[in-house]
């Protein structure tokens, strides 16, 4: 494998971004450590905060989800290595996140807060959620997922491993096992706060829509192997199924043991 030091720096750049951004937004979140938080302290007036909030809501959401697009990574190819595809879109992440947590306004305003056994509870599930979601991008391929593969890190995967459907381990609870994660630890807080809740709400929004477009690839690549699949898993709690129309298969593929990893 041919490995060129700036792709592997780049890479690592990204990777070492994706674990601050990850341990910051933990902090964020918890109203802890970090000296500005999701609820606090409030620095401006509530209408002008919750202008703000949304725009960096939806600078987040449309980076992921315009970099996403096939034409859009089809114009970056032109203009990058191949190899550096995904470190490109992990620095991009990284860089909204940090803009998001950095002029992220709260406003005041308590929606709910709970003492004692149940705040433990919510906290512990809180951690628990933030756990789910770090080993599911390890379930998938935590070095591919954040670029580190294509850079020439370590060597690439054989093909059969990058387009066969896994339905084992985490995947064999729910289809969207880092989704879960994240709702449970964006949610599970003692202390809700309007600001918090506003980023939840937002966030619940997004990962719907992301599971929705998700959901409706996954059909068509992987045919009737994945509504075999969606028939006995959930998508995102464990024993519950929503019943839905089928999208009609273009071919069925043998379930193996990679599902492809979330963009």
């Amino acid at each position: 494998m041919h490995r060129r030091p700036a792709h592997l720096a780049l890479s690592a750049l990204g990777w070492f971004g994706f674990v601050a951004v990850t341990l910051w937004t933990m902090a964020f979140l918890a109203d802890v450590i970090v000296p500005r938080t999701v609820d606090g302290p409030a620095r401006t007036t509530a209408p002008r905060a919750i202008a703000v909030d949304l725009l960096l809501l939806l600078l987040f959401a449309a980076q992921h989800s315009v970099m996403a697009r096939r034409r859009v990574k089809s114009w970056l190819g032109r203009r990058i290595p191949a190899e550096l595809e995904r470190t490109a879109y992990v620095l991009a992440t990284d860089l909204c996140l940090v803009l998001l947590l950095v002029l992220w306004q709260p406003w005041g305003g308590q929606v709910w807060r709970v003492d004692g056994a149940a705040a433990t509870l919510l906290w512990s599930l809180c951690a628990v959620g933030w756990v789910v979601a770090i080993v599911s991008t390890f379930a998938v391929d935590h070095l591919e997922l954040v670029g580190l593969r294509q850079a020439g890190w370590v060597a690439a995967r054989d093909t059969e491993a990058t387009t066969t459907l896994r339905v084992g381990g985490l995947y064999g609870v729910v289809r969207h096992p880092l989704m879960t994660g994240l709702l449970l630890a964006f949610w599970a807080t003692p202390r809700m706060g309007a600001a918090h809740l506003l980023f939840a709400l937002a966030a619940t929004g997004y990962v719907a829509v992301g599971i929705f477009f998700e959901e409706r690839d996954l059909r068509r690549e992987f045919g009737v192997a994945y509504e075999e699949y969606a028939a006995h898993v959930p998508a995102l709690v464990p024993g519950v199924r929503l019943r839905r129309r089928a999208v009609a298969p273009r071919a069925a593929s043998p379930v193996g043991s990679q599902q492809k990893h979330p963009r």
